[in-house]
């Protein structure tokens, strides 16, 4: 188990050294969450490397990472623990079998019985020390959810009504990350540090392909990174994220592209873009136009 860093420039450090390159201010909320032990929330556009920070983290500091991936109906039961109803008709069958009267309710409802779900596994202790949970997409749910994570940020417990409270011994590392699909409630978002995660600048963008794609020559990286980033200026239904260039990059290393040309980005838009009217738009002669574009951006002035 890592310790928690010190500062915020041993903060950019430890995430670089998990190939995550974050701007000053993401790393600085970073630290702070860490150091005083406050919920993070992270919005911003899918791709944008929202995830992977609870993912670097938990990597990094030697935590086990618990994700929670938020979906339309989620409930309590499935965040935080079910009954295992199968084992309790089995135990009941058996006890009658013995000539009982049945397996006890106090019987049934026990340890024995539950089946751990991201927010209980989160309230355990942990071999290396209190884990990541990460609670993804929780723009996803829906209010009633919402306040249901309200006592769980709040003051690290959950309630089980068959157990009882469960608080943890110590409190977990939480990310919450939001694609904003819908504005979250305030109640949520005031117990958290907040962060809105953009799409990096070029050379920010560069060093992360760097980082992730390191095989990728020099040239090939500036190509690809310039393209991207006159790509997020079209009017596109659905922008490329970071994920999508590192993606795009280890496409063309696997076809030995050298250089882009029109062809091989009309042929490989597959790999950035996820909608058929985005590709038909950038296919052909606009393809062409962003590459020169993006080839004067590269040019020295």
């Amino acid at each position: 188990m890592t310790s928690i860093p010190a500062t915020i420039e041993a903060t950019e450090a430890m995430l670089a050294g998990q190939g995550y390159v974050a701007a000053r201010a993401l790393a600085t909320v970073v630290f702070l969450s860490l150091k005083l032990g406050r919920p993070l929330f992270l919005e911003g556009e899918a791709g944008v490397g929202k995830t992977e920070i609870a993912k670097t983290l938990a990597t990094a500091l030697g935590r086990r990472l618990i994700r929670l991936q938020c979906y339309e109906g989620l409930d309590a039961a499935s965040a935080v623990a079910e009954w295992n109803f199968a084992a309790q008709m089995v135990a009941i069958r058996a006890a009658e079998g013995a000539g009982g009267a049945g397996a006890a309710k106090a019987d049934l409802f026990t340890e024995d019985y539950l089946i751990e779900r991201p927010l209980l596994a989160a309230m355990r202790p942990q071999p290396g020390g209190a884990p990541v949970l990460l609670i993804d997409e929780v723009d996803r749910t829906d209010e009633p959810f919402e306040a249901f994570l309200l006592e769980a940020l709040s003051d690290t417990q959950v309630t089980i009504p068959e157990l009882g409270t469960i608080r943890a011994p110590e409190p977990p590392i939480v990310i919450l990350t939001s694609n904003r699909t819908r504005e979250v409630h305030d109640a949520l978002k005031r117990r958290c540090l907040y962060h809105w995660v953009d799409y990096p600048g070029f050379e920010r963008e560069l060093q992360i392909l760097a980082a992730r794609a390191p095989e990728a020559q020099e040239r090939l990286s500036q190509e690809v990174v310039a393209f991207v980033q006159r790509l997020r200026r079209e009017d596109l239904f659905k922008k490329p994220g970071v994920a999508e260039t590192i993606d795009w990059a280890k496409c063309l290393l696997a076809l030995d592209v050298m250089a882009l040309s029109p062809e091989v980005i009309s042929d490989t838009l597959g790999a950035i873009l996820k909608y058929q009217d985005d590709i038909q738009k950038i296919q052909g002669s606009e393809a062409k136009r962003l590459l020169d574009q993006a080839r004067k951006d590269l040019a020295p002035a």
